[in-house]
């Protein structure tokens, strides 16, 4: 059993930390049309709206809200993390804390955003927060970006990694339980050198908690596995992003 298959989830999620640049360089970020879906399932635009992304990150989410004209603040409790969200987001306000301890003032935001964070959070706490936090009629909005399993690369690759992990600690994705949510899925892809999918792969915490000297081995034996089907070496990656949005 590896180190990474013995680690628990808080020691997974602080292994972001050591390892910012490459999330934040590697990384895919999300399509506009995942924002259109937000502020549909919410009820209100982004332009204006009062936004606290919790665990931000370096800012995949948060930029472009911001670009859209929320008036929005980070919450991120990593060091490293928040240090890279400075570096690449100058103009966008960074406070420490994680949705569990939201240091956030009540009833003070139209919307909280959790970008593939909220099973780093412990339910009977969050869902306390995000009822404090938001104002009367405010929404929260869940998602996580998968690659989509109906590809067979994609889900052969999968198997792999799953093959790999298989005694981790699984993290839970779980809707919590009080809260109406309304689901939907966002399919999109990007076309990228293979080095940045494997990069991107490397970025996540089971690799970051495996060392080098395993994943490199892993991602060597990628490497030739996908060079026939993309011989031109670019790879497409195919996603599919499930949102869910609940008004608390």
């Amino acid at each position: 059993m590896t180190a990474a298959s013995r680690a628990p989830a808080a020691a997974r999620a602080r292994s972001f930390d050591r390892a910012a640049a490459l999330y934040g360089a590697s990384r895919p970020g999300y399509p506009e049309a995942l924002y259109d879906a937000v502020e549909e399932l919410a009820g209100l635009p982004l332009a204006g709206a009062r936004v606290a992304d919790v665990g931000a990150g370096t800012g995949i989410a948060t930029g472009p809200m911001r670009a859209r004209g929320a008036r929005v603040i980070a919450v991120e409790p990593g060091d490293g993390m928040a240090a890279e969200f400075r570096r690449a987001h100058p103009g966008i306000p960074v406070v420490r804390g994680d949705g569990d301890r939201l240091p956030l003032a009540d009833h003070g935001f139209d919307l909280l955003t959790y970008a593939q964070s909220w099973h780093w959070t412990h339910p009977e706490h969050s869902v306390p927060e995000v009822r404090r936090v938001l104002r009367p009629g405010g929404a929260l909005a869940l998602w996580w970006n998968d690659l989509d399993g109906a590809v067979p690369w994609i889900a052969e690759q999968d198997a792999r990694i799953r093959e790999l992990f298989s005694a981790m600690e699984a993290t839970v994705r779980a809707l919590p339980v009080g809260l109406e949510f309304t689901t939907r899925e966002v399919r999109w892809s990007r076309r990228i050198p293979l080095e940045a999918h494997l990069a991107n792969h490397s970025s996540h915490s089971a690799f970051l908690l495996l060392g080098e000297p395993g994943t490199s081995a892993f991602m060597d034996a990628e490497r030739e596995r996908l060079r026939p089907l993309f011989p031109d070496g670019t790879v497409e990656e195919q996603y599919v992003v499930t949102l869910s949005v609940a008004c608390p």
